[in-house]
């Protein structure tokens, strides 16, 4: 079956109009995001294509034209689930929405299905046939996070429980083996939130832009993990000199995301901090890795406390990580396995980024 494509950027376009009904095709940066669409001229489903044994995927290829990786849209696991996106047999954290019977909008970050902000040739490939048959030259740009708009609650310790995902949240950064947790989220194509102490920053902030760079969230965790519960001009200041340090160490990025040291919270607290811009941040899976009870305990307290909408604390700082680290990769295939796609909690909550 062909696929009609429009080049990215609205630099030239193709449509097809053929015996298996596809109109047309369109692949567009938004943000940080991958926007792909498809439209046929008859109703279809996932499920549908699967039974003819058939598959909507996205080819992304080196400049040469060598293949980079495959795309593909899928049914779900479970009965009349929503099609998720997967790429080498795993689902990735990715949007889908379906204007109508005939069409489906997939979007995702570059940086979950392997790819950076440069330069790519692409096809759109729907059971054997690709469309077009010399690939053109996608230019992505990088894009510069510069905020995010919160919005509905000021206090979340979950998130919406329709769809399977899930949010690994990281506290007490950047550190010195920061990097390393990075690594292992860039490896498996996974985003993650980063609530940082801002004292540490100076020293370990070269990493935020990296952070950024691979469509993690960075959030605000005081300048010195201290007690602000009480809210106030206190509060404020500690929240304010920190945001100061990420937006220095980011180039430019204003968080809207605060985790209060502890969990202590108060009602004036969470007034003060959404005054300011931010949401309060609680989370309801928590493996209470700090105190170092080994690998397979934090393994086994994520899993066994995971569920749709939650927001799992771990940390990266603050002290020997290395049991977190040694868990991060497990818990990640097994949560997959079991269907969840992992989010940055801007993205759990639905917040607006904001780029420039």
């Amino acid at each position: 079956m062909t696929l009609a494509v429009l080049a990215l950027g609205g630099v030239g376009s193709a449509r097809a109009q053929t015996q298996y009904g596809v109109s047309a095709a369109s692949l567009t940066q938004q943000g940080q995001d991958l926007v792909w669409d498809v439209r046929l001229n008859r109703s279809f489903s996932t499920g549908s294509l699967a039974r003819n044994h058939e598959s909507l995927c996205l080819l992304i290829e080196w400049p040469s034209g060598r293949l980079r990786t495959k795309v593909c849209v899928a049914p779900g696991r479970h009965h009349r689930p929503p099609p998720v996106v997967v790429v080498d047999h795993r689902a990735i954290a990715a949007t889908i929405t379906r204007p109508d019977r005939s069409s489906l909008q997939a979007s995702f970050l570059p940086s979950a299905v392997g790819v950076g902000y440069t330069r790519w040739r692409w096809q759109a490939q729907l059971g054997p046939g690709v469309f077009p048959p010399r690939t053109p030259l996608l230019r992505l740009h990088g894009p510069q996070l510069v905020g995010c708009v919160p919005s509905g609650a000021p206090f979340v310790s979950s998130g919406p429980t329709t769809g399977r995902m899930i949010a690994l949240t990281f506290d007490d950064g950047p550190w010195y083996d920061t990097p390393q947790f990075l690594d292992v989220l860039e490896r498996e194509h996974v985003v993650a939130t980063f609530f940082q102490i801002g004292e540490q920053i100076a020293q370990y902030g070269s990493v935020d832009r990296r952070i950024l760079r691979d469509g993690d969230m960075i959030g605000d965790h005081t300048w010195n993990h201290t007690n602000v519960s009480g809210g106030g001009s206190f509060a404020a200041g500690e929240i304010s000199q920190t945001a100061s340090a990420i937006r220095g160490a980011t180039g430019g990025f204003s968080p809207c995301l605060f985790r209060p040291p502890g969990g202590a919270v108060s009602p004036g607290l969470i007034s003060e901090a959404r005054s300011m811009g931010f949401t309060t941040i609680q989370w309801d899976v928590d493996p209470r890795d700090w105190s170092l009870p080994g690998k397979g305990a934090i393994y086994g307290n994520v899993i066994d406390h995971a569920r749709a909408g939650a927001i799992v604390i771990q940390h990266d700082g603050g002290g020997n990580r290395s049991e977190t680290l040694a868990a991060l990769p497990q818990e990640i295939n097994t949560l997959r396995r079991e269907g969840y796609h992992f989010v940055t909690i801007t993205q759990l909550l639905g917040y607006r980024l904001i780029y420039k």
